[in-house]
């Protein structure tokens, strides 16, 4: 895909010298700090924001991301739903006591969240 980057560089390269970004509106000024949450310590963003270019999840959001996958399967799940119940629920034992409660999945999360988009869960 180097092509592609190529063609990009070129693109941008043309842009810049026919003076089409030129005034931009927030030019001269440092990009906002968006992707970081405001309740890092300014101490510590620059170690999350290594981690999270390197890809790197925090312990509690990796466990909510399996918790929401199980829920996911468990949405589509047949004989299998007990066993994937239980994964579910140790996995939010363990969010609920890092001290993230906010994070925990419950069982029903996929019907949850289809109801409230205005979709109906097929059944």
């Amino acid at each position: 895909m180097w092509w592609l980057n190529e063609l990009a560089e070129r693109r941008i390269a043309e842009a810049r010298d026919a003076g089409e970004l030129d005034n931009l509106p927030g030019s001269g000024h440092p990009l906002p700090a968006e992707d970081i949450d405001p309740l890092v310590p300014e101490h510590q963003r620059m170690a999350y924001r290594v981690l999270k270019n390197a890809g790197y999840l925090p312990p509690e959001l990796e466990l909510h991301a399996q918790a929401v996958e199980l829920a996911v399967q468990l949405a589509a799940a047949g004989e299998e739903a007990a066993m994937l119940r239980q994964r579910l629920a140790r996995i939010n034992a363990l969010l609920q006591h890092s001290g993230h409660p906010a994070l925990v999945v419950p069982p029903d999360y996929v019907e949850r969240s289809l109801t409230k988009l205005g979709c109906h869960p097929a059944h």
